[in-house]
């Protein structure tokens, strides 16, 4: 049957209460994570580290232009991963050869040159848009329509993915940053400087035991997700796609330039276009999809400030916080563990909760409102942190309150998106409004970028200044989508 039509057939007994196809999904995205978040830790770390010790010695500003650039492919190209899996290869076959690309572009990576280097960041994005909106949909494609178990299937599944998050920045926090791995290194006889393409490489190990693990358990997936049937003249809308993603794509990055900086006013034009657009349908297919690009611009400023963490985070963690335990040194790199550690103690306690509460729990909008919150307070708590460096570096503390706040909003808002956005689309269209999805997303990184580069080191008013402005920025949001909140539930008829 289908993806996505009536209720599928699988095969095995339940997974904690879910369709037992979940735990072939949770553990081949676990290790998926594995691999991105382990690379993802070190990323900016690496761009601003100096030549002599083994990175690429590249200023603040340019490491938060490639990681805004890099996070945003990344999501950008689901959309044509997404549409390329509806039309012609299914999403497990799409999770295979994105799953092996990546692997690819992680290997990649461990070459150390800096033009290894771009090239295995682009291999990564290309893989990962055919692998991440697909092993999505196919979550989505394990529950009925109106099964209660959706949002907590998805929470279940978001757990997973920080299983992975956690363990990565342990393992290439400590192979690249370690002084006690660099010196078994020097032990071999290698340069200690190439420690970091050992974390690298790391990462390709993480994306091929998940590889490994779906294609040993696909077979518990019943009918979900397997290749459809082609229609013919296919080839020109699959054009369009892929050209329109090019050209998006492209001007992004062209915005980068002062010349077209006007460019990035697109990023809240197209979504407004698009609720506009969709609403004046009329009918309800169109009202589903106008609330979705409404969740789409909210979900876009989330991740532009949640995605601080591997930008601004990272360098408070590395030169403005005392990085011990007890008198313990360890890698800046595993400030990135505290994320999903939180998301691993929490996850259950949602999941629980919106199965508890069923038909009585918030809707996905009031939900949103909530994931805005909290973050939004996350970088509140940051301003006193910043004011507190003009005394030296500060407590390790700050940033696991940062940590835990902005945990607590993205379990409100990121599973439930993901949940929200496989019941708004058609059942035609799962793929694709799953990777319209993940462009907010990819815009939300590219912004994270640009606030990013706006980061000082040595100037505590003007940190504090700068935090501020995130947590203003998210608050605004916040109070403009509560006003919209009645709307929403009126175009998401049907869907909670």
């Amino acid at each position: 049957m289908a993806q996505g039509l009536g209720v599928p057939t699988f095969k095995g007994g339940p997974f904690a209460g879910q369709p037992q196809g979940l735990s072939t999904l949770f553990f081949a995205e676990l290790w998926e994570r594995f691999s991105f978040y382990g690379m993802r830790a070190l990323l900016t770390l690496f761009v601003v580290t100096p030549i002599a010790s083994g990175g690429l010695g590249l200023t603040t500003v340019d490491a938060a232009r490639v990681y805004g650039n890099y996070t945003m492919a990344v999501y950008m190209l689901s959309i044509p991963g997404g549409f390329i899996a509806d039309r012609y290869l299914g999403s497990r076959q799409a999770v295979m050869i994105g799953g092996s690309i990546i692997a690819l572009g992680h290997f990649t990576l461990a070459v150390p040159t800096q033009t290894a280097f771009f090239i295995g960041l682009a291999l990564v994005a290309l893989g990962t848009g055919l692998f991440k909106p697909n092993i999505s949909a196919m979550v989505g494609g394990l529950y009925g329509a109106g099964d209660e178990r959706r949002d907590a299937g998805f929470s279940i599944f978001y757990m997973g993915i920080n299983i992975g998050g956690l363990l990565a920045p342990i393992v290439t926090g400590y192979l690249a940053q370690s002084p006690a791995f660099q010196e078994i290194l020097r032990g071999w006889g290698l340069d200690p400087a190439m420690s970091w393409h050992w974390g690298f490489a790391a990462a390709g190990v993480g994306m091929t035991i998940g590889l490994i693990v779906f294609a040993r358990q696909m077979g518990r997936l019943g009918d979900v997700g397997i290749k459809p049937v082609v229609a013919a003249g296919a080839w020109l809308p699959t054009a369009m796609v892929l050209a329109g993603t090019g050209a998006v794509l492209f001007l992004t990055v062209l915005s980068d330039d002062p010349r077209f900086q006007w460019l990035r006013a697109a990023f809240l034009l197209v979504p407004i276009a698009g609720v506009v657009w969709f609403a004046m349908r009329g009918d309800l297919e169109g009202k589903h999809l106008a609330a979705a690009f409404v969740l789409f611009i909210a979900n876009m400023i989330f991740w532009a400030v949640f995605e601080q963490a591997g930008i601004t985070i990272a360098l408070f963690g590395l030169d403005l916080t005392r990085n011990e335990v007890f008198g313990w040194p360890f890698p800046s790199a595993w400030y990135q563990v505290l994320n999903p550690l939180f998301v691993i103690l929490l996850a259950p306690l949602f999941a629980f909760a919106w199965v508890r509460l069923g038909t009585r729990q918030p809707t996905s909008p009031v939900k949103f409102v909530l994931g805005l919150f909290f973050l939004g307070l996350s970088f509140l708590l940051m301003v006193p942190a910043a004011m507190l460096t003009a005394e030296g570096r500060v407590s390790p503390l700050w940033l696991v309150g940062l940590f835990f706040l902005q945990t607590v909003g993205e379990l409100f808002l990121s599973p439930v998106g993901l949940s929200t956005m496989t019941k708004l689309a058609p059942p035609r269209m799962v793929g694709l409004v799953m990777g319209v999805w993940f462009l907010g997303m990819a815009w939300g990184n590219k912004l994270a970028g640009i606030l990013g580069s706006g980061f000082t080191a040595s100037d505590p008013d003007a940190l504090a200044v700068f935090f501020l402005q995130q947590s203003v920025m998210v608050g605004i949001a916040t109070v403009a989508l509560i006003a919209l909140v009645p709307w929403l539930k009126q175009l998401m008829r049907g869907v909670r």
